[in-house]
Formats: C-alpha cells, sequence, structure tokens
C-alpha cells in the first residue's frame, strides 16, 4: 500500500555531488499536504456460539492511502462483547479520533453501523481534515469499537490509541498489531492508559514473527520466493500453536498505515533543516550539518542569472574556449548520461553553447545545462537545436527519457529516430514503447512515428502490438497504451493492397489478431495438461490427445496464422506427434508448427512464468551483437527469439541443443560431446579448428554480456552448448547483481569449460582472454547507448528492473568508465583469474546437482 510520492526528496551529505557514494532519501513531514486519510475494512470475529478464535487476515491492497482495522482475539467473542452465547448479532461501528500532543484535535470520525455479523465488513475510507504537515512528534490515533445492539445507548467494546511516528521521529508505516483494552475507551492523552503496542517484555512468539513480516512486507527484508515459502508455512504453524494455548489475555487490532515512496521524518514548518550536532571540546572530528543544505543561495543564483543573461547573447557568438576551459567541456561532453551536471559546468556549456555547436555530441549536455523554467532561455535553447550538428540515434534516445519534458526537444529526438532503417529501429522498438509513458499526450509524435513505421514493416507491426497488449496491464499507463493500440488497429485497417500482391490493412492486422486467439488456446491446452494426474509420458500423450481431438482446429488452420516470434512466418497449424512438454512445474509446452513454406517451427509457450525479463535480455544481447558485428567481431552469439505475450505467459524459440549438465553426465567432458559431432584427428583436441573457435568465442561473449548484464542463478543445467559448438545462456531470472547463490564469481565462468579450452595454459584459453577483453572494450565504446535503453526502462513493472532503485547505475558501473582501454583490458583480465579460482561456486554447483539428482 503505497501513497503517492509528495513532499520535497531529500538527499544527505553524504550522497550529495556524487553519484557513486551512499544515498538515501527521505521527506519532511512538513512538506506533506495529504489529509490524513486511512480506511476501516472489517472485522473477521468468529460466531459467539462457536467459541473459536478468530485469526487476523490480510486485507486487499488499495491504491488511496489506508488503515487496515481488523480484529483477532485469542479469547471467545463472548468475553467482551457479552455474557455467555450473543441471543443477537451485534451492531459495531469504529469511532476515530486523532489527538497532538494529549488534546482531542478536531471532531472525531464513525464508521457506519455495521449488523451483518461476523466478520464485520466496513470497508469504509475515512478521511480527516487534518494534513501531515500539521502533525506533532506526540500525534496519536485513538480507536474505540462500540456495540449499539442493546438498544439502551452504546457500549465500549474496546479500545487503543498508536502514536504516528515512532522514537526515532519517522512516520510509523504498515501493519501494526495493538492491544485492545476490553471495556475501555480509548485514552488520547500522554501518556495513555490505553497503548496499543506490547511492551517488548510482554512480546510472545506471535508478535515477533508479526514484526518480521511487517517488516518483510515493508520491503526491509530481502524476497527469496523458495525461502519465503518455508518460512510462513513455518509461521503458520507457530501461529496456530500459540492460538491453542491461549497465551494472549487481550483481543488485538491490526492497523494499517500507508506507504510513501521514501521514508517520511518528522519536521515541524520553519524548523532548521539538520538539528545541529554539538560540537566537541576534544580534538575529535565531528560532523556538523549546514541548515542550509541542499537550499539554493539567492545570491549565487542571481549572479547565475545575470551571467547567463540573454542579454550576452551576442557577444557568445564571438567566446572561445581557453585550453583549460576546452579540456572541461571535453571532460563534461564524454560524461555517461546517468552523471549529474553540476551548476557550475551548466553555465560553461551555456556559456560557450555556439562554439560547441558544431560537436553533436555535445547536444544532449547543453539540453541538459537550459533552465526550462525561464521562457526566454529555453526559447533560444529550442532555435538552438535545429542548427546544431545532428545528432546519433543513440543520443536521440537519451531525450526520450523523463528528464526531457520539453515537447520540441522530444520531437527533434523522433526526427532523429526517423532516419533509422527497421534493422536498427527494432533494437530499441522494446525501450521505445516504454519511453510512450514520458510523452505529455497520449498521441504524441512518438506513438504516430511508431505506428507509421508499423504500417511499412510487419515486423515492427506484430512486435508493436504485443509490447503494448503488455503494457495494457499496468493501470497507470493503461490509457496511454489503449489510445497507442487503437491508433495501431485503425492506420492499419485503411491500408490498401498494394500491385505488388500484399495483403489489404483489414487482413493483416486479422493475422495479427489471431495469435493473440492462438495463446488463448494454448493456455487453455496447457491447464488442461498441468490436470492431468500421472508422470510427463502421461502428461504428453494427453496434450497429443487434445491437438488431435478437442483442439483439433490446431492441427490445420482456416487460414494461416502469423508466428508472434517470426511474424514473416506463416504457421499453417501443429504436428501433435512432434510436440512434447519440458520436466518442470510449470510444465511448458514445446510445439512444432508446419510453415507455409513446407518446412516447420518449434518453440516454447509458457504459462505463469513473467519473460518479459528475458525478453529483456535476450534484446541486450541481440543488440550487442549487433554492436560488436560492426567492428567485425562475430562471437557467435545465440540471441534466440522471446516475446512476452502477457505479464505470466509468453513464447520462446526452441534452438535444439543440450545442457552442460546433461553432457557432462553422458560425455564426461564438453570435448567428448564435441568431439562426437566435429571429430577431426589432425584438430586440437581431437575436434575441428573451426568447432573449437566457435566455442570459444561463444563462452567469450557470453562471460561478457551476462558480467555487464549481472546475470546471476547461473548453473549447468541453464548452459546449453549447440551440435557446432556455440554455447548459450537460456532463463534470466536474476540480473543486475541479483543471485540467490552465495559469494557468486564475477563472471560466470564454469570450470568445465576451461579445461575444453585445454587448461590455463593453453593457447586457445589465451584466445578466449583475448576475445574478452576486445568484446569489453567495444562495448564500453557504446556504453552510452546501453545506459540510454536501460534508462527508459527503469519505470517498467520488470522484476529486477523495478526492484533496483538504481537499475542503470548498476550497469553503469560493470563498464569502469573511470578507465582507458588499457587498464580495462587487465581489470577485466583480472576478473576472469578470479572467476577461474574461485572455489566456493563449485562447491554450490556440486550441490546442485545433488539436489537435480534427488529431484
Amino acid at each position: 500500500m503505497a501513497a503517492a510520492a509528495v513532499g520535497i526528496s531529500r538527499t544527505s551529505a553524504a550522497g550529495a555531488g556524487s553519484s557513486n557514494s551512499s544515498e538515501f532519501r527521505f521527506f519532511l513531514s512538513c512538506d506533506i499536504s495529504l489529509p490524513l486519510t486511512f480506511r476501516v475494512l472489517q472485522a473477521p470475529i468468529p460466531p459467539p456460539a462457536q467459541g473459536a478464535h478468530s485469526r487476523s487476515l490480510p486485507c486487499p491492497l488499495s491504491p488511496h492511502p489506508q488503515i487496515s482495522l481488523v480484529f483477532s482475539s485469542d479469547l471467545p467473542f463472548s468475553c467482551f462483547l457479552a455474557d455467555g452465547l450473543d441471543k443477537k448479532v451485534s451492531e459495531l461501528f469504529v469511532e476515530c479520533k486523532l489527538y497532538i500532543d494529549g488534546i482531542q484535535f478536531g471532531l472525531p470520525v464513525n464508521t457506519r453501523l455495521e449488523s451483518s455479523g461476523p466478520p464485520y465488513c466496513w470497508n469504509e475510507l475515512i478521511t480527516l481534515c487534518t494534513k501531515y504537515r500539521d502533525l506533532t512528534s506526540l500525534a496519536q490515533l485513538a480507536f474505540t469499537v462500540w456495540d449499539v445492539s442493546s438498544g439502551e445507548g452504546k457500549s465500549v467494546v474496546g479500545g487503543a490509541t498508536i502514536f504516528l511516528f515512532n522514537s526515532k521521529k519517522q512516520l510509523k508505516t504498515g501493519k501494526q498489531k495493538l492491544q485492545l483494552w476490553p471495556q475501555k475507551e480509548a485514552d488520547g492523552r500522554v501518556p495513555t492508559t490505553t497503548p496499543g503496542k506490547v511492551p517488548k517484555n510482554e512480546r510472545g512468539e506471535i508478535e515477533r514473527l508479526e514484526r518480521l513480516v511487517n517488516k518483510y512486507e515493508r520491503g526491509q527484508i530481502q524476497h527469496v520466493d523458495w525461502l519465503d515459502r518455508l518460512a510462513f508455512s513455518a509461521i503458520d504453524k507457530v501461529k496456530e500453536k500459540e492460538c491453542e494455548r491461549l497465551e494472549n489475555s487481550f483481543p488485538s487490532l491490526v492497523v494499517e498505515f500507508c506507504s510513501f515512496e521514501h521514508r517520511v521524518v518528522f519536521q515541524e514548518s520553519g524548523a532548521n533543516f539538520y538539528a545541529p550536532t554539538p560540537v566537541s571540546l576534544s580534538n575529535e572530528l565531528v560532523t556538523v550539518w549546514d541548515p542550509e543544505l541542499g537550499r539554493t543561495n539567492p545570491s549565487e543564483h542571481k549572479q547565475l542569472k545575470l551571467a547567463r543573461s540573454l542579454t550576452r547573447g551576442i557577444i557568445d557568438k564571438d567566446l572561445k574556449p581557453s585550453s583549460n576551459e576546452r579540456k572541461s567541456l571535453q571532460r563534461i561532453i564524454k560524461c555517461p548520461p546517468t552523471r549529474t551536471i553540476l551548476p557550475d559546468e551548466k553555465q560553461l556549456v551555456w556559456k560557450f553553447r555556439f562554439s560547441l555547436m558544431s560537436e553533436k555530441k555535445a547536444l544532449t549536455k547543453f539540453l541538459r545545462s537550459v533552465d526550462w523554467s525561464d521562457i526566454q532561455e529555453a526559447k533560444q535553447a529550442v532555435e538552438l537545436i535545429g542548427r546544431w550538428e545532428t545528432i546519433d540515434v543513440a543520443d536521440a534516445l537519451e531525450l526520450l527519457s523523463s528528464d526531457f519534458k520539453s515537447e520540441e526537444v522530444r520531437a527533434y529526438a523522433v526526427s532523429v529516430l526517423e532516419r533509422a532503417d527497421d534493422e536498427e529501429l527494432q533494437c530499441y522498438l522494446l525501450q521505445l514503447v516504454q519511453a510512450l509513458r514520458f510523452e505529455r499526450s497520449d498521441k504524441s509524435r512518438l506513438a504516430h512515428f511508431l505506428v507509421n513505421r508499423a504500417l511499412s514493416n510487419i515486423e515492427i507491426a506484430s512486435f508493436l502490438r504485443w509490447y503494448v497488449v503488455v503494457e495494457l496491464h499496468d493501470h497507470a499507463y493503461a490509457k496511454r497504451y489503449y489510445s497507442t493500440y487503437d491508433m495501431l488497429e485503425d492506420e492499419m485497417m485503411k491500408m490498401v493492397a498494394r500491385e505488388d500482391g500484399d495483403e489489404d490493412g483489414f487482413r493483416l492486422w486479422q493475422s495479427l489478431s489471431r495469435q493473440t486467439e492462438l495463446t488463448a488456446q494454448l493456455c487453455s491446452i496447457m491447464k488442461d495438461v498441468r490436470n492431468t494426474r500421472g508422470n510427463a509420458e502421461k502428461k504428453i500423450e494427453k496434450l497429443r490427445q487434445l491437438l488431435s481431438g478437442v483442439h483439433s482446429e490446431l492441427t490445420h488452420f482456416d487460414e494461416p496464422i502469423r508466428s508472434p516470434l517470426a511474424p514473416t512466418l506463416l504457421l499453417t497449424g501443429v504436428v501433435p506427434q512432434e510436440s512434447s512438454i519440458f520436466k518442470s512445474s510449470l510444465i511448458p509446452l514445446r510445439l512444432t508448427f508446419k510453415t507455409a513454406n513446407g518446412g516447420t517451427s518449434k518453440m516454447i509457450f509458457k504459462k505463469g512464468d513473467d519473460l518479459r525479463q528475458d525478453q529483456l535480455v535476450i534484446q541486450m544481447v541481440s543488440l550487442m551483437d549487433r554492436l560488436l558485428k560492426l567492428e567485425n567481431m562475430d562471437l557467435h552469439l545465440t540471441p534466440y527469439q522471446v516475446l512476452a505475450t502477457g505479464q505470466d505467459e509468453g513464447m520462446v524459440e526452441f534452438i535444439p541443443s543440450s545442457p552442460l549438465a546433461q553432457i557432462i553426465s553422458e560425455h564426461r567432458s564438453i570435448t567428448s560431446y564435441l568431439q562426437k559431432f566435429h571429430p577431426d584427428e589432425d584438430g586440437p583436441f581431437g575436434i575441428t579448428a573451426q568447432c573449437l573457435e566457435t566455442f570459444i568465442k561463444s563462452c567469450a561473449g557470453y562471460s561478457v554480456i551476462t558480467y555487464i548484464m549481472g546475470v546471476g542463478d547461473r548453473h549447468l543445467d541453464n548452459l546449453l552448448i549447440r551440435d557446432d559448438g556455440c554455447l548459450f545462456h537460456v532463463d534470466f531470472g536474476f540480473i543486475l547483481g541479483r543471485d540467490p547463490k552465495p559469494f557468486p564469481p564475477p563472471m560466470k565462468l564454469c570450470k568445465e569449460m576451461v579445461e575444453a579450452m585445454g587448461g590455463t595454459e593453453s593457447q586457445y584459453y589465451t584466445r578466449f582472454k583475448s576475445y574478452c577483453c576486445e568484446a569489453y572494450n567495444i562495448l564500453r565504446n557504446n556504453s552510452s547507448l546501453i545506459l540510454n535503453l536501460f534508462t527508459l526502462m527503469e519505470r517498467s513493472s520488470i522484476p529486477d528492473i523495478s526492484a533496483e532503485e538504481n537499475a542503470t547505475l548498476k550497469v553503469q558501473e560493470k563498464f569502469r568508465l573511470d578507465l582507458d582501454d588499457e587498464e580495462a583490458i587487465h581489470f577485466f583480465q583480472g576478473l576472469i583469474n578470479d572467476s577461474v579460482s574461485a572455489l566456493f561456486p563449485q562447491m554450490v554447483e556440486t550441490i546442485h546437482r545433488w539436489a537435480q539428482y534427488w529431484r
């Protein structure tokens, strides 16, 4: 449950001015003008006649700031509502009061009467007139539950109070379990006689576990799926035992406060930003906070405005930077797009803007130096854009990020993208769809550009449609993407068939729409296969029966369907006898389709797995492969196709290959496996030189790429080798440094791969390291493009991207842009040596093999 981002985000002094230092951000309560709002949801109290003990149930989340009010009791309900068995259903309401410094503030607010019986459900939003900025550090909420079923006035069921700020002056967030005092009205005085918090010395095992669960839900404890399932199962068992013992003698109240994007720290209006640290009389170093830290200095601001005065525009045209100024400008221009430009650097760029117009790399830095709140300055900046040296497509992507709000700047970026050919545009299409989030209107120039390019290329049209369909599930931007989808459909339907025999727009759109129908039928089939009892053979038999029987229309389509993975390929039907499943908990389908040209196409269909992250990684592999080939370096990568058709389903191209674990198990070594397909008595290790070279290059390519992307969870089952010697990776559930295994090596290089190269003393291993270093420097030289693409993805809902606050910086640190090419080579060789000599990953891999064996 999160509140909208409000207030002013403050940055600590440790993080000011440096993107590499640790930063923490927070809001001040005096900056938050939102009213105090919460929702009273329900009271799942068991029927009195049963004498059972109720349990607090989690309430559904809401996009509004809310408080969930839930009762749970370890005593029969009759103990605090009535004597003996209740003769009629109680009528309850909750009274909520706000107390500031022990004095009631404002009028109490009541919920409506609820007489439906247990569980009592109010689900009522309550908004107090008081705003967060008006609260004091001793502000507290008082909750009293009243019963009016007797007809003789209201009687108290119980009450409790809770302070809104903790002892560290931080606003409380998440669920808070309160002790409800029976037959006692909530007391808002300081100190209160009805404290809701259970004293530490009285807290039992349930309270301790609930505090841990609260931290988990607030994101203060890392989520590890397999470990979480075990932990929550154990917690449920502990709760059942504790409830049976009736250890708690009071009913409890669970209150859930709203969460903000950052911590909210108490601050009175007009108070110092930081409380000064007492200065010691000793010689020890102390930190003294500047109360004006982070605020604009009026004198400096005035000086900068005068220095940038537009009346000096004529003089600026003739200004030439000195030698030192030229060096400073070049240093600024070479900075990565993620680095914040300092005020004095902005001033320098603005001062020599006219002399920089011939340098296309300087335009993005200039636009970041413009004060867009100054109308005259913004107007002159727009005029200069048209006269500036045209920038590259990679830099145009930077101008489509959320940092640039000007429609003229974004329109200029789109005009540069129009020069890109279709092949290059497809490399960025996923990010361009995400960039629609940052546009100011639903029918922006970027949206029109994407739709227009889709009309002339069926591959772009198909992928654009799927990328947009997936984003329709994002409620915050659904309207934007529905608009783009409608634009695409309307424009395609208007297309008229050309004389060269191409289909008209209606038939083309129908061919794309049938892809959705196909995925819906595959979801239905997968559900039936999963529900089939028995081993894998039984499930495969069921799959083939369904394809031949109930879903026999899939064996021969009435009209060909364009392949979602390769839209130029027409599919005519499924081949049941060549279709199977994979041995996995999700039961992925491996399907073989007949094609219109007489061939076959194999693909994997998954349901229950979010493929958007895999889709992003494979897109980056494809892009990096293209960048390397532009430098005449082919590392034989395998960028197979991945397409997410929903948030939990999608298709993957099937590449005939064998997992490294299976190869080691059946052939003992990679060398023996390659000898089977490419024997050569005169070749190195009995393998053809070409096959070994392919293996070495592919190992080098994926070693570099997985390092840059921070791919985790690597083991011998998600490293695959093709018959021609190409090695490639699959399953990218962990990226950006996340890894479920402890102490992962910096590079994903296993000893079996090194042994296949002849060991660390071999010339082939030396060649492998040479390929790695060369590829690393090529990708470092294209780091701005890669970083810009990641920046456009930061607000997507892809798991590891959204979970990581500084996803782009995680990638940037892998490039080591502070090193020159020679230093980068030494650095990367050190990484390789550290990864090869790492012992712990080998132990983890051995444990993983045992687990797979027993499974």
